[in-house]
Order: C-alpha cells, then sequence, then structure tokens
C-alpha cells in the first residue's frame, strides 16, 4: 500500500480527539510529502539536525515534533521552529529551552516524558520526581515553555495486559498531575501508543499517538 493509503486508513480508525504525530525519522523528504499531500500536518523526528533539514525545505505550515531523546547543546537549532517537545525529563533540559525560547521570543510547548515500562533503556521521570520538579521554585519560575501534556513508551513486550497496566498507570498520573495547574503547566496532551499498540493506548485514555512504520513502512 502507498503512504498515502496508509494515512488515510490509520485515520479513519482514530477518534477525533486523537492527534496523529506520523514518525518520519530517516525517511526521505519526497516521502514525507506524499503525507502532507495527503493531509498530514504533524511530524516527529528524532535527530535535531535531520528535523532542521526537513523544516527548510518542506511546507511552513507542518508542525515539527522532537520525540527523541534532546540533548541540552541541541536545542537552540530546533528553538526557531519546534512545534513541540516530547522527551522531556530534567528541570536542566527545561530550563535550556526556556533560555533558547527566550531568544526567539517563543513558548515552547513541551511533554514531560514519564517512566512506565519495565526496561532499563527507557527514560522519564518517576512520580515522585515529576512531583518534584513542578512543585520547584526553579520550575514555576520558567516562563518561555509551557507543559501541554506527559508521554510515555509501555515496555516492548506481547503481554497485553502489562502494556495495558502500564498505559493505565501513566493516565493515572495525568489525570492527579492535572490538578497542579500552574501558569507554565496545564496538561491537555496524553501521548502514549505507537505502531504496535495505539489502539490499547487511546482505550486507556491516549490523546496522541505516535505512528511511524504502519504509513512510511518499515524503516
Amino acid at each position: 500500500m502507498s503512504i498515502a493509503k496508509n494515512l488515510l486508513q490509520i485515520k479513519s480508525q482514530l477518534p477525533n480527539h486523537v492527534n496523529l504525530v506520523a514518525v518520519s525519522k530517516t525517511k526521505a523528504v519526497i516521502n514525507l510529502m506524499e503525507a502532507y499531500n495527503s493531509g498530514q500536518r504533524i511530524f516527529g523526528e528524532n535527530k535535531i539536525q535531520e528535523m532542521t533539514d526537513k523544516w527548510e525545505q518542506m511546507p511552513k505550515d507542518i508542525q515539527w515534533h522532537m520525540i527523541g531523546h534532546v540533548q541540552s547543546n541541541k536545542v537552540k537549532f530546533m528553538a526557531e521552529y519546534v512545534s513541540l517537545i516530547h522527551g522531556v525529563d530534567s528541570l536542566k533540559l527545561l530550563q535550556e529551552i526556556n533560555k533558547q525560547a527566550l531568544k526567539h521570543h517563543r513558548v515552547i510547548d513541551c511533554l514531560l516524558q514519564i517512566y512506565i515500562a519495565n526496561e532499563e533503556t527507557k527514560f522519564g521521570l518517576n512520580e515522585t520526581e515529576l512531583v518534584e520538579l513542578i512543585s520547584s521554585g526553579e520550575f514555576k519560575e520558567l516562563q518561555n515553555i509551557r507543559i501541554v501534556g506527559l508521554m510515555g513508551m509501555a515496555t516492548f513486550t506481547d503481554n497485553q495486559s502489562q502494556i495495558k497496566a502500564e498505559f493505565e498507570h501513566l493516565k493515572e498520573i495525568f489525570d492527579n498531575t492535572n490538578k497542579l495547574e500552574t501558569l507554565n503547566l496545564k496538561l491537555e496532551t496524553l501521548s502514549m501508543g505507537m505502531s504496535g499498540d495505539y489502539k490499547l493506548a487511546i482505550e486507556c485514555g491516549s490523546t496522541m499517538v505516535r505512528i511511524g512504520s504502519s504509513i512510511f513502512g518499515m524503516r
């Protein structure tokens, strides 16, 4: 099937309140343009240089999401244009995003990454670290970032009940955190679910799914 057909098939299955991030890392601009011409406007990349190259070449109504693990020293290269940074897991990184956003007179939206998987390779904050971060005075001083949601990745396993439990745990954290609204924190997005588990994630409350191989084919 073509990229356009894959995309339309997936979109037809998504509820209206769920946003689709087309994970386009390693894919050529010609492939992204096929998705763009089928109506897709949100693309997710995991390398800042590759994302910046594509941003320079492609239409300017695209929302670029940084979905990879971000190094602080690379933030400056995307601060001008990035729409949403997904994997934020430290105050230090937030402070750098805030600093670079200020230089461009922008407020940059971010998702805090929560560790829900039973895997040591995954990044993220635990629930205690999350509360400590957003309750801190340093966090409340950051006026050029906005925490608009949480994200997390389930364990890479065929055990559906384990994945479901991890997604439900993240939804519970999301609901609890939503009671702590501040000037730079207003949770609207719960990002969980990828090509293999997005339907289960939506059942558990996800409002943003990240799908790559089911749209663009295997890398």
